[in-house]
């Protein structure tokens, strides 16, 4: 890697950690006052946005991009309110830091407490959505975190934007000006580099898909969050109401495929297959989603269907394709996930109160839904105003990561003259 964008990215380091100290004892008042001005500030600036997103998407199509990665890339005036007033929900939200999550009197009569704190300086690694920067940086600061965000090289004129206007906007505020940072390169070096940035990164949250996965796991020495992936399942079991089932499944695939939370699998009991699976993949084909069936739906189905090929139930297709397999039990649908899935979102449609408890018991999954689409695991549906990322490990965070999730605790100890 360049020796220059080293020290700048070192240079960039100090400047959070100075950041991140300030930050921590940051009023609730200023950082309202920024989140707020953040806000105006993306909503004042629309046509440069877009401006920056246009040079993206061109040079994406140059590239051969997917049109599911495109979607993922693409900015328009609608998305960029919808940032805005993420930031404003976030500032809307209570302050997590300085939270007293307990407190205890000992018998020699020290007074002992615990209280969230801000984790100090946060870098995240993401792909694609552009929409990540603002939301990252805004609840990092709400949580009195510094972040260094290093987006992907398909979105670097969308993302230098919208972080140089909400960092200059949260810095009029009185944020210091190491709180927001874009890593400005397209050097892939610059996120391994980034990985191992111990004395300045408390934490590395990677969102992105299996290439930046494994690239954390095999580079990364500071500590990190895994996100992202979902090779998500919506399974339809033999008491499943069918009219609810049908549209839950064509959201969950085709509402926006292009998103972690949208379904790759469908599983089916055999009890309903005939009468569910050729309505609904009908349904799905009209919409354009290329199915890959096991043997006993194509036999339902029609042998015009794709059979599925082994490496497609543990595939997170992005796109307008669904795995599709008939299962003999509840159980055998919760054997296939827990098998295949990657620990995301999970959802049964049945109307049995049995097969309900069992599976949300047994799904190993950040989310487990009952008669729902995947599609709602997101961080803004669950209150949280936006997310760093939904988090498919079980330490620290799991599960759409909100402003607790961006929080650690401390204890506090309060004597009169104790000595031990």
């Amino acid at each position: 890697m360049d020796s220059n964008l080293q020290a700048l990215m070192l240079e960039q380091g100090r400047k959070a950690r100075v950041a991140a100290r300030y930050l921590a004892t940051a009023s609730t008042t200023i950082k309202n006052e920024a989140l707020m001005a953040m806000a105006d500030t993306l909503e004042a600036n629309i046509p440069e946005l877009l401006k920056a997103n246009q040079l993206d998407l061109e040079n994406g199509r140059e590239q051969g991009l997917s049109s599911a990665l495109l979607e993922r890339l693409t900015l328009d005036e609608s998305r960029v309110k919808d940032m805005a007033d993420g930031l404003r929900e976030i500032a809307a939200l209570p302050d997590p830091v300085g939270e007293v999550l307990g407190m205890w009197r000992r018998p020699n009569g020290l007074e002992v407490g615990r209280i969230r704190t801000p984790i100090g300086v946060i870098g995240i690694i993401y792909e694609s959505r552009p929409n990540v920067t603002a939301d990252a940086a805004g609840l990092c600061l709400k949580a009195g975190n510094a972040i260094l965000l290093r987006g992907g090289e398909e979105a670097l004129n969308s993302n230098r934007v919208i972080a140089c206007l909400i960092a200059d906007a949260a810095v009029k505020c009185g944020i210091p000006e190491g709180a927001i940072q874009l890593i400005d390169s397209e050097d892939r070096e610059a996120a391994v580099f980034m990985m191992k940035m111990n004395d300045y990164l408390d934490v590395l949250i990677p969102r992105g898909g299996k290439g930046l996965k494994q690239a954390v796991m095999n580079n990364a020495t500071v500590p990190y969050i895994m996100t992202g992936m979902g090779n998500c399942h919506v399974y339809i079991d033999e008491y499943a109401d069918l009219n609810k089932a049908r549209p839950i499944v064509f959201n969950a695939k085709v509402q926006r495929p292009s998103v972690c939370n949208a379904a790759e699998t469908l599983l089916v009991h055999e009890a309903v297959a005939r009468a569910f699976l050729p309505p609904m993949i009908k349904e799905l084909e009209e919409a354009g989603v290329e199915i890959r069936a096991c043997e006993r739906s194509r036999k339902i189905v029609g042998r015009h269907v794709k059979a599925a090929a082994p490496e497609d139930w543990d595939t997170e297709f992005l796109d307008l394709i669904l795995a599709v397999k008939i299962v003999d039990s509840v159980e055998e649908a919760i054997e296939h996930i827990n098998t295949h899935g990657t620990g995301h979102s999970e959802a049964i449609v049945s109307q049995d109160y049995s097969n309900v408890r069992r599976f949300m018991a047994a799904v190993d999954a950040a989310a487990v839904y009952a008669n729902a689409s995947t599609r709602f695991t997101d961080g803004n549906v669950f209150g949280f105003g936006a997310e760093m990322g939904i988090s498919t490990q079980k330490l620290h965070a799991r599960g759409p990561m909100g402003l607790q999730e961006l929080t650690t605790t401390k204890f506090i100890v309060y004597g009169d003259g104790h000595t031990r």
